[in-house]
């Protein structure tokens, strides 16, 4: 936080910042004790449901069927979900390399994950 402030020049005394973090670390601080405080409230309240809700078993991924799906892909959607969510690339570094503007990059995305979706026989939401 302190890094940002003092990058949009949002800090009226730079010559204070330790004072000013701590500060920022003291509400930080008040701000957890706040959210305990709620949550510990809505469990007396509501009770714990973690009992009464059971996780959904993991759904079975069929890897030759995603193979086969990718394939199918044009090869910049490929290219755009490969270097996504294999390589764990931002968008911004998907468009750098790819020549492309970060906009077009979702764009690419998610139409790719639509066509995944239905390839895979889910349903788009």
């Amino acid at each position: 936080m302190t890094i940002e402030r003092l990058r949009a020049g949002k800090l009226r005394e730079p010559e204070r910042i330790a004072s000013f973090v701590l500060g920022m670390c003291r509400m930080v601080v008040l701000e957890i004790r706040r959210g305990t405080w709620r949550r510990e409230k809505l469990l007396e309240r509501y009770g714990d449901t973690a009992e009464a809700i059971e996780a959904p078993e993991p759904l079975a991924l069929d890897k030759g069927r995603l193979a086969a799906c990718l394939e199918a892909l044009a090869e910049r959607e490929r290219t755009v979900v490969l270097m996504t969510f294999f390589a764990d690339k931002s968008g911004d570094e998907v468009a750098k390399e790819l020549g492309l503007s970060a906009g077009n990059v979702r764009v690419v995305r998610h139409r790719a994950l639509a066509r995944l979706r239905a390839c895979m026989g889910e349903e788009a939401t």
